[in-house]
């Protein structure tokens, strides 16, 4: 692939500010990232980006890891691979919906009809306008373009190497036809299924919650005391935190080992107030040492009482509502007047009015023992709700991912085996995940921006829908939206009538689409030539809090509907923590947009503090880093600038193949050693993408080249000394390392590295081949050597420095003093140390020790000696 990039010569002053613009419009114009499609799938690097959610704005966080994604990207192009680098947009799903009715002041209700008019409010209001569902999704439609093309400028700015022709939305209409093609698979292998069952519930947002979308959040709780009337007349006591799911007890529970409650297996007790007589049974998951060692059973206060309830096989009697509120009519049992009379007391009550009201009652009927006992426990909340998650019973749609069944289980278990994990303990937190799931995955949504379930069910003669029998639309309409096309075989005529049909009302779960992102980008569905070129994907990058939804659904995908993993590396980063040591988020109200960052220090030196940190590992937000970043790409415009003005660089082409074969000077092949080592080190790094190590090595010599080498060589590449032959050699040697360590750098600090190479080279340094040090050593000397001229100018320098003298003073006799190896290899750079040092004199003596250099200086003043090194004055 060619380009156009034709070099610019040296600016006369040059500067960091605007190489963003600059670059990123060249880029494109020049197609420098655009994917060759042709290349095999042998000859592509394929990288499965995180779609980030377009539904506010991005933070450092992204910043941080979305740069780590993009210094492998680039990497692996210079290594001769076609990268394969598509950026989405999650745009589907409750974010965007909470985004959309606070932006337009709307609310979406299923039960309005579509208003082709509909404008939305200029000024919303306190109360949201209620409008129909279609509308509600062209407002999310429209939202969502707007949000997309900030993120894009965002990203350019920062200077992602994504092909922007390889875009895609996870609600287009590519992302919804494979999610459905996805799910009709699924359906067709009995992978997918409806069952009705306790489902964990979200009381505001009115849906379904997955066992990966939840976290646990330490609460105030009091435990009440409660006084069971058993069959003999004793008085059996349990403890609770939820007393107002009294009428909803279906059992008491202890474990089979406990000896003080033997002897109530098997018999019945009547609950407080409602009288309803519940058995005693043993289960292996009572607690005795929590409370008295009995427990209520109900149902569902929280997951353990669904697995008893399953086990046990208890009666149900449900009274909580989708609303979080208690349900109008009293549970089955609770049929005596005085139960009724006390359940009305409750009934509407949200749980928190429930509470304290049966408390009430309670106590007035003698059957709380004791006062409440305040404490905490862990609470089960939806990562993005802000109240505690109800268990109510729901008909939902579920996909096997082994949770049921072992067999599965272990196959997964083997997928995650089979990619290579960076770091590679992560992989523990995958099979933790896989091996404590308890139900397969929950993939139905009661919401409205989304994919929808792309079934319709048909309807008896009452009107009922048959939930045993969906109907599957043609696989060549897909997508489609079962609230608004008909099946096959009906009219529309007939939708909601008795004998006719009726469309699935909900959506798919987010990670249902998400779990696609290498089909959808990779075009499964509507290009398998591509497809086959890109798929399995090279690279997974993300961050560890979502391997137990994002990685983990994908890999189930993968594995049943392709029988493979969908990539074969895992590259997982950690978060952004603020000073205070804790992460970065929306939530907590302490995270740092990346626009001012970008602009105050440039896009380099925030990806140049991005890529210092490790993989895996949580880092710190800091400035300082930045701004070391910054000091770093300025140099880097600074020694082009110097290096390039001698002149002798220009020969040669992008390899710098030429610049060093005619290095000759001992002192230059030491640093081309030094360079072979460093390529060595950044390339095993990279290939292990620990971008973090590539930069620190690459770093390292980078300052060392430039403190200690372009001052040794200095006068020899001016022509001051040596001859032609030696300046030539200088000359070659300074090009040959600007030419490396600009490739070295150009995966972390694409803009001034371009910047630079566009000076004197054509094309684009991120097309070009990534060093060989194979070529390097073909031509390099001792890289010992370098140290122990860097060793001796230090310490002229410091003796300099100490004395308080400029480091243009002249030495007037230097004597160096080292094992006579050290000497001999000090000999050889000899001119050059006293050329930078300005010594006149040099003597080298025979000694045991590590290297020691005297110098005499040329200063007024008695001779005196200062941290080992013998000054004496004139």
């Amino acid at each position: 692939m060619a380009f156009i990039h034709r070099r610019t010569g040296v600016p006369d002053r040059p500067v960091l500010d605007g190489l963003e613009d600059t670059w990123s419009r060249r880029w494109d114009e020049s197609g420098v990232y655009a994917f060759d499609r042709s290349k095999t799938r042998d000859e592509v690097f394929s990288i499965d980006t995180p779609p980030p959610t377009v539904s506010g704005s991005l933070h450092v966080g992204h910043v941080f890891s979305y740069t780590h994604t993009d210094a492998v990207a680039r990497y692996q192009r210079m290594r001769g691979k076609e990268v394969f680098y598509p950026m989405g947009w999650d745009d589907n799903g409750l974010p965007t919906e909470r985004r959309v009715q606070n932006h337009f002041g709307v609310r979406c209700d299923p039960s309005l009809p579509y208003d082709p008019g509909f404008t939305p409010p200029k000024s919303p209001g306190k109360r949201q306008l209620p409008i129909s569902r279609r509308n509600f999704i062209e407002l999310c439609e429209r939202l969502t373009v707007e949000d997309e093309k900030v993120f894009e400028a965002l990203w350019r700015k920062l200077g992602l190497s994504v092909d922007w022709s390889h875009t895609y939305q996870t609600i287009d209409a590519d992302a919804r036809a494979a999610s459905q093609l996805a799910f009709l698979d699924n359906l067709a292998r009995g992978e997918a299924y409806v069952a009705e069952a306790p489902t964990l519930w979200d009381v505001t947002f009115r849906t379904a919650v997955a066992q990966a979308e939840l976290e646990d959040r330490e609460r105030p709780a009091a435990h009440h005391r409660l006084a069971f009337a058993g069959a003999d007349g004793r008085t059996v006591e349990i403890e609770t935190t939820r007393p107002e799911l009294l009428p909803a007890c279906v059992a008491l529970v202890a474990h089979p080992d406990d000896e003080r409650h033997r002897t109530l297996f098997g018999t019945t007790v009547r609950t407080p107030l409602f009288g309803v007589e519940v058995p005693v049974v043993a289960h292996r998951l009572a607690a005795p040492g929590k409370g008295t060692g009995i427990a209520m059973v109900c149902t569902f206060g929280d997951t353990t009482d669904v697995t008893w309830w399953r086990e046990l096989r208890l009666a149900t009697r449900p009274v909580i509502g989708w609303d979080g509120r208690l349900l109008a009519e009293p549970p089955s049992g609770v049929e005596t007047p005085d139960a009724v009379a006390a359940y009305a007391r409750l009934a509407g009550a949200t749980a928190h009015t429930a509470r304290e009201r049966i408390v009430g009652l309670l106590r007035e009927s003698g059957h709380l023992l004791g006062e409440p006992r305040p404490g905490t426990h862990a609470v089960k909340f939806f990562e993005k709700g802000d109240k505690p998650l109800e268990i109510v019973t729901t008909r939902q749609w579920y996909v096997r991912s082994g949770g049921r069944d072992a067999g599965l289980r272990d196959e997964l278990l083997a997928r995650g085996a089979e990619v290579e994990w960076h770091p590679p303990h992560m992989r523990i937190r995958y099979e933790n995940w896989v091996g404590g799931l308890n139900g397969d995955w929950l993939i139905s949504r009661q919401r409205f921006f989304g994919v929808p379930i792309p079934v319709w069910y048909p309807l008896d003669g009452a009107g009922q829908p048959d939930h045993s029998r969906p109907i599957v639309p043609d696989r060549t309409a897909l997508p489609i939206d079962p609230s608004v096309e008909t099946p096959p075989g009906y009219t529309a005529g007939q939708r909601g009538e008795p004998h006719g049909f009726t469309g699935d009302p909900d959506v798919m779960d987010t990670w249902a689409t998400s779990s696609l992102t290498p089909q959808i980008a990779g075009k499964w569905r509507t290009d398998p030539d591509l497809f086959a070129r890109v798929f399995p994907m090279d690279l997974r990058p993300q961050s560890h809090e979502i391997i137990r939804t994002w990685l983990f659904s994908t890999i189930v995908r993968a594995h049943t509907g392709h029988g493979s993993t969908p990539w074969k590396h895992a590259a997982i980063s950690g978060w952004i923590l603020d000073p205070d040591r804790k992460k970065m988020s929306k939530s907590r109200g302490n995270v740092v947009t990346p626009d001012d960052l970008l602009a105050r220090h440039g896009s380099d030196a925030v990806r140049y503090w991005a890529a210092s940190g490790r993989p895996g590992t949580d880092t710190a937000f800091d400035v300082g880093q930045m701004r070391i970043g910054r000091r770093l790409a300025m140099k880097l415009l600074n020694v082009g600038k110097f290096v390039l003005s001698l002149g002798g660089a220009e020969a040669g082409g992008t390899e710098g193949d030429a610049e060093a074969a005619a290095v000759t000077e001992p002192l230059d092949r030491a640093l081309l050693a030094a360079l072979a080592s460093t390529v060595d080190e950044a390339t095993a790094a990279f290939d292990a993408f620990d971008y973090a190590r590539a930069l620190d090595r690459t770093e390292q010599l980078f300052w060392r080249f430039c403190d200690d080498y372009v001052e040794l060589v200095k006068a020899r590449a001016y022509g001051d000394h040596g001859g032609t032959a030696a300046m030539e050699s200088a000359r070659a040697a300074l090009g040959t390392a600007l030419d490396v360590l600009l490739r070295l750098f150009a995966p972390v600090l694409p803009f001034v590295t371009e910047e630079v190479w566009s000076w004197w080279r054509d094309g684009s340094v991120h097309r070009a081949a990534w060093p060989s040090a194979d070529e390097l050593r073909r031509h390099t000397g001792d890289e010992a050597l370098l140290g122990t001229a860097s060793e001796a100018i230090a310490a002229v320098r410091g003796a300099k420095s100490r004395a308080k003298l400029s480091m243009r003073a002249e030495v007037a006799r230097a004597t160096v003093s080292a094992p006579r190896a050290v000497l001999d290899r000090f000999a050889l750079a000899e001119g050059d140390v006293r050329a930078a040092g300005r010594i006149a004199e040099a003597e080298l003596r025979e000694d045991r020790g590590p290297l020691r250099l005297d110098a005499d200086l040329q200063r007024g003043g008695p001779p005196h000696r200062t941290g080992g090194i013998r000054m004496a004055g004139r």
